[in-house]
């Protein structure tokens, strides 16, 4: 499958790229960004392409893999679908639900595969581990609480507007939803949005198992707080979500192994866009309970 990269960021340099060069069933063609020359820059690392004319790789190539801010990456995810090309999108998948439906309607209408790249849910350990817990009956309750460090310490994302905008709700809120949506079901209520320190929020969600479960999220955790953590219980005592040492371009790679079943089989994947617009209903809906920030 030939594939192209719209997208020059820390994200796609340090996870994309490496992991489009590298698949063996792959041929990267080139890339796109709206910064000409760190494309130009990208792709010379990556023995490929720069594309000045974002039409012009999608015209010689099957598929795209999108690494931009979601209210960017949706409207070239549309007009990528319509222009044929199976799509390997970024999380969240639009700043609006509005956007990710006309995403959505657009793979559709065009018959293109799609896959929203969860990284947890391409790591061989957690998708492991949601699929014993999903097959578990009786979950009562959920806390996942997602920590992130971006803004206390010197990550590469630090300088990324959109996430200084929007915060860990829509950073790693998507993180924990695809974990905990697929165990519990999907979310019935939005029952409480709260704001904690900083960016950080906290909800309260009701899901259509009848279970309930409690989100902490944040980008501005002290480093040393900082992490990942899922516990579930209910009728088979509690579950924990295990550490996974697989890093993003091994989870990258399933991704793309995952698109490329989708497009040859026809097969929804559960990561699918239309997963990918649920998830951002669910943020839209949590983001209107909160208040505004002072």
């Amino acid at each position: 499958m030939r594939i192209g990269l719209l997208g020059t960021g820390p994200w796609a340099e340090m996870t994309h790229a490496p992991a489009l060069s590298e698949h063996r069933e792959l041929d990267f063609v080139g890339v796109w960004g709206r910064r000409t020359d760190a494309a130009k820059a990208l792709a010379e690392r990556h023995g490929t392409r720069a594309y000045e004319d974002v039409d012009a790789l999608l015209a010689e190539v099957d598929a795209v893999a999108i690494a931009l801010p979601p209210a960017v990456q949706a409207p070239l995810a549309a007009r990528a679908a319509r222009a044929h090309c199976h799509l390997l999108l970024d999380k969240p998948l639009a700043a609006s639900a509005e956007e990710g439906r006309a995403v959505v309607e657009a793979a559709g209408q065009a018959d293109v595969a799609s896959v929203v790249f969860f990284t947890s849910r391409f790591q061989t350990t957690t998708e492991a581990w949601i699929a014993e817990q999903a097959a578990t009956d009786g979950w009562f309750t959920a806390r996942a609480e997602w920590l992130g460090s971006v803004f206390t310490s010197d990550s590469p994302f630090a300088a990324s507007p959109w996430r200084g905008e929007k915060g860990g709700l829509w950073d790693v809120g998507p993180h924990a939803l695809s974990v905990l949506l697929p165990v519990l079901g999907d979310v019935e209520r939005v029952a409480a949005a709260a704001r904690g320190p900083k960016d950080t929020v906290h909800l309260v969600l009701q899901h259509i198992s009848g279970a309930s479960s409690t989100l902490t999220l944040s980008l501005t955790a002290p480093p040393a707080a900082a992490g990942a953590t899922v516990e579930l219980r209910g009728k088979a005592g509690t579950a924990i979500l295990p550490a996974s040492s697989e890093g993003p371009v091994h989870a990258l790679t399933r991704a793309a192994d995952a698109l490329l079943t989708a497009a040859r089989t026809g097969r929804p994947h559960p990561c699918d866009a239309a997963f990918g617009l649920r998830v951002t209903e669910i943020l839209t809906a949590a983001e209107a309970q909160l208040p505004v920030a002072s």
